[in-house]
């Protein structure tokens, strides 16, 4: 015969009233664990007078905690919330795993109020056991189902940040280091991204040794110790992910190296026959504004001279030869070849962070006819440079404020700050000997300047489509609105064992 409301308030009040005395009053106790059999209103009162009463009957802890369970899964969403409420209750001693395994198992629920009451549940088990809280969660994510897997991941990427130095202590960031590790053996692209988040914000790795060990973990999953395949999206993906994430973990003592070799050795010569992930994405630039922007924190490179020549290649690919004139002075062409300045702002930025390791290159490892070619190509590209700054300042002119934030005038501001840069760069490499002294810094399209960190702040806009780059092209040359950084994008098809597979050969597919 099922509970009625009023044995249920009769055993409360017994137990209630018990004080010391409670542990004699199983029969009570029980009679409420037996409200989970009843109607809704039933439910209700048991969901709220089981856990006042949980301490007090150890010996029925399995089933206090097995009701309270059953009821977290009531097809009644009101019972569930209250229920979800009250499960912190049983967080104590041995059964904090036990209720952080549950928690992390209902954020499955597609109801947004009980979401946010899992959420909740879960912030505040952590403040009482953080160790214990994070054994629940990275079970599930080891072994759980990929829905609960992806929400428990995201779970710690957005409220670790948020939990007081007091919870978040030196031992429990190191578990969550070692437990991550363990995670990113087999992850999705956007599983890594936001593992990364997670290890990156924690206060033991930021140290010069902290920052290179997650660099570590980014080479890993990289795969830099194989070659390239152009032709696979999805290879390409996975490098310039990593690439991305590696980029806010660069300095001065944490060095570059590796992936600036990777990208001379394997990426350039590989560069017009790239095979982008997303339709839109000029998968070219993208590759040439991480070189560049990672080119600053390089260290002492090994095969520094080949490196160097195949950079200055490239960026003789892409500054073209001033077209032949008739007799008459006019162009035997009648357009005259596209200027790329965005293409040649990241070339040129690299080579010269590059060049100053080996200031005599363009002397002694360039034969004097192409060093006679490259000035030419250079000069011809500062010619038009010019002509283009002239028509951004005039563009520019007298706006201010309001003006300037158009989508429009972003990107003039931009290509302006672009070609200024290109400007400074030529003039140094004119210099004789060529010098590598001035210092510029190299533009988002948001008018975020490159720094270590950027990358992982800010989401970057989707990008435009081909054809809506094309505004400003002016007679000499034209500027890609594209300059902005990659935006991330997860999931990669392809299981191979390690890094970004299929994990278990369950593919979650492409998430974009």
């Amino acid at each position: 015969m099922a509970v009625t409301i009023e044995e249920l308030y009769r055993n409360y009040g017994i137990l209630a009233d018990a004080k010391d005395n409670l542990s004699q009053h199983k029969d009570a106790y029980q009679v409420i664990l037996d409200g989970v059999k009843g109607g809704p209103k039933e439910k209700r009162l048991a969901a709220q007078f089981i856990p006042k009463f949980f301490s007090s009957f150890p010996e029925l802890a399995d089933a206090a905690i097995n009701a309270q369970l059953d009821l977290c899964e009531d097809e009644d969403v009101s019972i569930r919330r209250q229920a979800i409420k009250e499960l912190p209750r049983f967080a104590t001693g041995e059964n904090i795993l036990r209720v952080a395994d549950i928690l992390t198992q209902l954020l499955q629920t597609d109801d947004t109020a009980e979401f946010n009451q899992v959420n909740t549940a879960l912030v505040l088990i952590f403040k009482t056991d953080a160790k214990g809280t994070l054994g629940g969660l990275f079970s599930q994510i080891l072994q759980g189902e990929d829905v609960v897997r992806e929400r428990a991941i995201k779970f710690l990427s957005l409220k670790l940040k948020t939990l007081p130095e007091d919870v978040m202590t030196k031992e429990v960031e190191d578990y969550i280091f070692a437990e991550a590790k363990k995670v990113l053996e087999d992850v999705t692209g956007e599983e890594f991204v936001l593992l990364m988040r997670v290890v990156s914000g924690l206060r033991v790795l930021q140290t010069v040794s902290g920052r290179q060990q997650l660099v570590e973990l980014v080479v890993e999953q990289a795969f830099l110790e194989q070659a390239l395949n152009p032709a696979d999206p999805d290879t390409v993906d996975r490098l310039m992910q990593c690439t991305r994430q590696a980029l806010p973990l660069f300095s001065k003592n944490v060095h570059s190296t590796r992936f600036v070799t990777y990208f001379c050795e394997h990426v350039l010569p590989n560069l017009s026959n790239l095979t982008s992930p997303v339709a839109e994405l000029d998968i070219q630039l993208e590759v040439l504004k991480l070189l560049a922007e990672m080119s600053p924190y390089c260290g002492d490179m090994e095969k520094l001279e080949s490196n160097l020549n195949m950079m200055f290649t490239k960026l003789v690919e892409y500054m073209p030869l001033p077209p032949d004139e008739t007799e008459n002075g006019e162009n035997a062409v009648s357009e005259e070849p596209k200027l790329q300045f965005s293409y040649v702002e990241c070339l040129l930025f690299g080579f010269h962070q590059l060049g100053k390791k080996l200031p005599d290159f363009l002397l002694d490892k360039v034969d004097a006819e192409q060093l006679k070619d490259f000035k030419i190509r250079l000069q011809y590209f500062a010619r038009g440079l010019q002509v283009y700054i002239r028509q951004l300042r005039v563009a520019l002119q007298g706006k201010t404020g309001d003006l300037l934030k158009t989508d429009e005038n972003k990107i003039k501001v931009v290509a302006l700050k672009i070609t200024n840069n290109i400007n400074v760069l030529i003039k140094d490499l004119f210099h004789n000997p060529p010098s590598y002294k001035s210092t510029v810094t190299p533009k988002r399209p948001s008018g975020e300047e490159m720094s270590p960190g950027s990358a992982v702040k800010k989401q970057i806009p989707v990008l435009p489509r081909r054809d809506a780059r094309q505004i400003y092209n002016p007679p000499s040359g034209k500027y890609s609105a594209t300059i902005g950084t990659y935006e991330q994008r997860g999931g990669f098809r392809g299981g191979r064992g390690r890094g970004f597979g299929t994990r278990g050969n369950r593919s979650r597919g492409r998430i974009y």
